[in-house]
């Protein structure tokens, strides 16, 4: 797929943006957890964990231990939720919450990103019935979000479907690039945290923004930008105004990148398999 810019024919081109704290200054699924409780879904012991993994994560990011206890947390806690009530509660509660946090930088970031001809695309460990919010309020394109599965009473199970972190960020970025015709080598990645260096080194290029200790000495030593954003800032606030696409264009873009995300993952994975059974 290629797009005409001055004239000439290029592959498509995307920026592919790490959620929180490198987008917002905080994480999104946990900033939650107030309106969580106020809406039933979890008791008061549950909000004082759940603000403590917050400061945990705001004092110096997650490893991936600490990654993989708050997978598990999660999981746990959300069994049994109802997930028409969750988005319901992250619709009411988004503007209030969400918009405070936004880093000036990030968002002035993805306008440029899109003035140039560039795919916005979030790629978040959180949930995607807050990530996808999200990705509405900030105008991206598309959104890569863990995914639970969902029972037939419509509640969650427990269970995930899919997890996007680490590796996997990785691997849905290059599944996208096949469905999309992405130009990997001319795309451009943002994360603060280790965990993400398979996304980061998987487009030509890479930033890290806010970085954990471990990601800083791996941009140092790979001579990747190193970004500081520190004034979060309201949508409306910004000059000039922060622009976003109407809400039906929105939501038909994140049906065909869900739609073409999956499909690329399938076609991935069974490349891989083809791969590992030849060898």
């Amino acid at each position: 797929m290629l797009c005409l810019v001055e004239n000439c024919f290029l592959p498509r081109t995307a920026a592919f943006f790490d959620l929180d704290k490198t987008v917002i200054a905080k994480s999104s699924t946990l900033t939650f957890s107030k309106s969580f409780y106020q809406g039933g879904l979890i008791n008061r012991r549950a909000v004082l964990r759940t603000a403590y993994a917050q400061f945990v994560f705001l004092a110096g990011g997650a490893d991936h231990d600490q990654m993989e206890r708050m997978r598990e947390y999660l999981s746990a806690l959300c069994k049994g939720w109802n997930v028409q009530q969750v988005k319901e509660i992250v619709a009411e509660t988004l503007h209030d919450l969400i918009d405070p946090i936004i880093y000036d930088e990030a968002a002035t970031l993805i306008e440029e990103h899109h003035t140039a001809g560039r795919d916005v695309v979030i790629v978040s460990t959180s949930g995607a019935e807050v990530v996808e919010p999200i990705g509405e309020l900030l105008g991206a394109d598309r959104v890569v979000a863990t995914r639970m599965v969902v029972g037939d009473d419509g509640c969650f199970t427990g269970e995930m479907e899919y997890y996007a972190y680490g590796p996997t960020k990785a691997e849905a970025i290059r599944a996208l690039a096949v469905s999309e015709g992405y130009d990997l080598a001319r795309c451009y990645a943002y994360s603060d945290s280790a965990t993400d260096v398979p996304m980061l080194e998987s487009v030509g290029h890479p930033h890290a923004v806010n970085p954990d200790r471990a990601l800083r000495r791996e941009a140092t030593l790979r001579e990747w930008p190193i970004l500081v954003f520190d004034r979060p800032v309201r949508l409306k606030q910004r000059l000039p105004a922060f622009s976003m696409p109407p809400r039906p264009a929105l939501m038909a873009a994140a049906a065909v990148g869900a739609a073409a995300l999956t499909a690329g993952l399938v076609w991935y994975t069974a490349r891989r398999r083809t791969a590992a059974t030849s060898v």
